[in-house]
């Protein structure tokens, strides 16, 4: 059994991230795909890791990202929204003669959604190792990987890269696996989820995506397994149902969900999981760690476009009020 890997301070350096940053369109009305004119709201600034770091910033975090745009409008709405929520954005590359990455979405009547995604032939897929790119990894104390990335063309060796820079000054990783079963049954794309859960010091994963990692039937023997590899903390996102922390240090701590009229749930998990890796990197305990990103991410769900929800702290602690939830101790 391999000893329990930890988080590293703030104090160490920004959390960054690595990955698409696109804009999100979306239809207006409710029904099948975009078969037929529809009316459409948007572009919103979108792409998870771009969510993620958005969300780290606001809440108080350092935080950067290494990602690529188009020379169009799309790109300058993405880079001048995170720019100005506090994230560093000197490793963001605008590629020439590639549009920034979109994604076009319409929500069918069971809640499901539809997309049109245009992210591994835009200037998304041109993301590369730069000099700027490596003098943000260099000095950064936490990398946060996400699965989705791995669908893009170069991405995977980036992160590796920037998780073995990290490692070795002591930083640590987080892990959201986004993934789904058919993506990890063998071959590459079981190997890369190994490797990035062999040095993962936060896990996490929403519903099923534990089960996957772990290659397990039970969410019993998912947990056992993972904290065996060495996986500091694993932190289950439950949706409705709140969310749970898993380590040996705290045993299990559970969280339930704020009740909220939910109007768009895209980049929810995404906000959660910066908020609650903030407050740990900054010393909090899972609990008031589990409530914040609880709070943060049910607020999200109640602004249409993905980072229009991203909240602050005082935003969080008057959400969180206003639900009479005290934050414990």
């Amino acid at each position: 059994m391999a000893d329990a890997r930890g988080l590293a301070p703030e104090a160490l350096g920004p959390t960054v991230t690595v990955g698409e940053i696109l804009v999100e369109i979306m239809a207006t009305t409710v029904g099948r795909g975009f078969l037929s004119p529809q009316p459409l709201v948007g572009p919103f600034p979108s792409g998870a890791p771009a969510i993620f770091i958005d969300q780290v910033a606001r809440f108080g975090g350092a935080a950067g990202i290494v990602a690529a745009v188009g020379e169009d409008d799309f790109g300058v709405l993405n880079v001048e929204r995170l720019r100005t929520d506090g994230v560093d954005v000197s490793a963001i590359a605008t590629v020439p003669g590639k549009p920034t990455g979109s994604a076009f979405v319409r929500y069918r009547p069971d809640g499901a959604r539809d997309f049109v995604f245009n992210i591994a032939h835009s200037a998304a897929g041109e993301t590369r190792m730069t000099d700027a790119a490596r003098a943000l990894i260099g000095r950064a104390g936490h990398v946060h990987v996400m699965g989705s990335a791995f669908a893009i063309p170069g991405i995977a060796a980036i992160l590796l890269e920037a998780v073995a820079t990290v490692k070795a000054r002591g930083g640590s990783v987080s892990f959201d696996p986004n993934i789904r079963k058919e993506l990890v049954q063998g071959g590459e794309g079981r190997r890369l989820v190994d490797d990035v859960l062999a040095v993962t010091d936060l896990l996490l994963p929403s519903g099923d995506e534990l089960l996957v990692a772990a290659g397990a039937a039970t969410e019993a023997a998912a947990v056992e397994r993972l904290l065996g590899l060495g996986i500091g903390e694993i932190v289950l996102k439950r949706g409705r149902d709140g969310s749970s922390h898993f380590s040996r240090a705290f045993g299990r701590v559970d969280c339930p969900a704020f009740a909220v009229e939910e109007i768009d749930p895209t980049g929810a998990g995404d906000c959660f999981g910066a908020v609650y890796l903030t407050c740990r990197r900054a010393g909090l305990p899972p609990a008031r760690a589990l409530l914040y990103a609880n709070a943060a991410g049910a607020r999200t769900v109640t602004k249409q476009g993905p980072m229009e929800g991203v909240s602050s702290l005082a935003e969080l602690d008057d959400f969180i009020a206003a639900a009479g939830r005290g934050v414990p101790a």
